[in-house]
C-alpha cells in the first residue's frame, strides 16, 4: 500500500501510522474495534484459497472452451461454483471474514461467472451470429459485472436471506447446463445452426437481465440452521432420482424453476399489494 494512504482513528481522526518499506508484499486493512479503526496485516489463508481455486477453475474453463473442449469447460464452471460456495462457508465457520476476502471473491466471480460463461457460449454457438453474437455475450458479461458491483455496495444493507437478482454462480450454471443439454440434442438442434444460435443469444441476454433485476431470490444461507418436515427428505430423494436420470437436463430444470420462482413471487406480491 502506498505511504500516502493512511488509516484514521474513528473518533479523533488521527492517522494510525504503520511501517512499510515499499518492497514487502503485504495486505494492510483496517477493522472497526469499538470506536477505533485498527490496522491489521495479512490475510486469511483457507477461505482465500478456496476463492483462488474457484478462479483457477473459471480460468481453466476459458482455456478449455477456446480449445473446443466444451464439456470440460462446463464441468469446470460447476467446480468453480462449488468452490465459490465453500469460501464463504469456510470464512463464516472460521470467523475469518475480511474486507479483502470480500473484494477478492467479487473479482474472482467476475471472471469465473461473468467472463467464463460469456466466452464459453460465444465459442460454442454465438460466434455463428457474428457481431450480434458478440453483443449478446457481452450483455451477459456486463450484467454479471454490474450485479457484482451492486452486490458490493449493498453488503450490510440488504437482507442476507435473499439475493437481489439471480446470483452470478447460478447464472453461470444456467449457461453451462444449457450447453450440456444441447450437446445431447445435436441431432435435433445442431450447435452451429441458426435456430439454436438465436435461442442461445436470447438465453444469454435473459439470464444476464435476471442478474441485474430487483427480483428477490432465497439465498439458502441460513437454510442449514433450520428444521424442515421429514417429507422434505422424501421429496429430495425423488428430485435426486430425476436429476440422476439425465443430469444436465435435471440441473437445468432445477435452475429454471428457481429462476422462475423469483418472478412468480414478485408477480404475486404485486397482485397482493393492489388488493
Amino acid at each position: 500500500m502506498p505511504k500516502h494512504e493512511t488509516q484514521y482513528d474513528a473518533q479523533h481522526e488521527k492517522p494510525l501510522d504503520y511501517d512499510t518499506d515499499g518492497l514487502t508484499i503485504e495486505v494492510i486493512e483496517s477493522e472497526q474495534v469499538a470506536d477505533k479503526k485498527v490496522v491489521k496485516k495479512g490475510v486469511y489463508l483457507i477461505p482465500n484459497s478456496f476463492t483462488l481455486l474457484s478462479l483457477l477453475a473459471g480460468f481453466y474453463a476459458i482455456i478449455s472452451s477456446a480449445q473446443g473442449h466444451f464439456m470440460t469447460a462446463c464441468i469446470a464452471i460447476f467446480v468453480s461454483a462449488f468452490l465459490d460456495g465453500m469460501d464463504g462457508r469456510a470464512a463464516r465457520m472460521l470467523k475469518a471474514q475480511s474486507a479483502f476476502g470480500e473484494q477478492l471473491d467479487s473479482l474472482a466471480d467476475c471472471v469465473a461467472f461473468g467472463l467464463t460463461p460469456a466466452v464459453l457460449i460465444y465459442h460454442y454457438t454465438l460466434q455463428s451470429l457474428g457481431r450480434i453474437g458478440i453483443a449478446c455475450a457481452f450483455v451477459y458479461l456486463a450484467c454479471a459485472v454490474l450485479r457484482l458491483a451492486r452486490f458490493n455496495v449493498q453488503i450490510g444493507v440488504v437482507d442476507k436471506k435473499y439475493f437481489i437478482g439471480v446470483a452470478s454462480p447460478l447464472a453461470a450454471i444456467l449457461i453451462a447446463t444449457f450447453i450440456m443439454v444441447n450437446m445431447d440434442w445435436q441431432a435435433v438442434l445442431p450447435r452451429m445452426g441458426i435456430t439454436f444460435a438465436v435461442m442461445a443469444a436470447v438465453w444469454s441476454v435473459a439470464v444476464g437481465l435476471l442478474m441485474v433485476s430487483n427480483i428477490k431470490y432465497y439465498s439458502f444461507k441460513e437454510f442449514d440452521k433450520q428444521r424442515v418436515p421429514f417429507v422434505a427428505l422424501i421429496v429430495l430423494v425423488f428430485v435426486l432420482g430425476i436429476v440422476l436420470y439425465d443430469i444436465p437436463a435435471g440441473l437445468l430444470a432445477i435452475g429454471v424453476i428457481y429462476a422462475l420462482s423469483g418472478i412468480v413471487s414478485a408477480v404475486l406480491e404485486k397482485i397482493n399489494q393492489k388488493r
